[in-house]
């Protein structure tokens, strides 16, 4: 279903194997949270959506792990910024914006997306579902 609907909106993006349940399990685990349907559903057809030159449209597992520790973890960015731990990111704009999942009372709870802006911390909706989210960023209708 995902390759399907990111394929006829552009043929250039490419796909990895499907994730493993381990690796889906390292996100529960390592960030306590359970990852929204629709992302799962993508982890489970991709790990990861890649453009033509290799950047990322949505993040690989590992990466997801990686950067929300990483940014809920790193203690300069807590005298810089607010806390990251009620948001999930999956994608960035590769200019150190950050898109995720809000996450409230321990639970991700809406399709929602939310951008992270490095400049002045703000963290702004940006699309009301992963799919809009895709096609807004390939179409470029999604920028910060």
């Amino acid at each position: 279903m995902w390759k399907d609907y990111i394929s006829t909106i552009s043929k250039d993006y490419s796909f990895k194997q499907p994730a493993s349940t381990v690796e889906i399990a390292q996100i529960t685990e390592k960030l306590n949270v359970e990852l929204p349907r629709k992302l799962l559903e993508l982890y489970n057809e991709t790990n990861g959506v890649y453009d033509i030159f290799e950047c990322h449209l949505i993040w690989p597992t590992e990466r997801i792990v990686e950067d929300n520790l990483f940014f809920r973890n790193f203690d300069d960015y807590k005298e810089m910024y607010m806390p990251f731990d009620h948001l999930l990111f999956f994608s960035d704009n590769g200019c150190g914006d950050l898109f995720g999942y809000r996450i409230l009372n321990g639970c991700i709870q809406t399709d929602d997306i939310y951008v992270w802006n490095h400049e002045d911390d703000s963290r702004t909706w940006v699309a009301s579902s992963l799919e809009s989210f895709i096609k807004g960023s390939i179409t470029g209708e999604i920028t910060t």
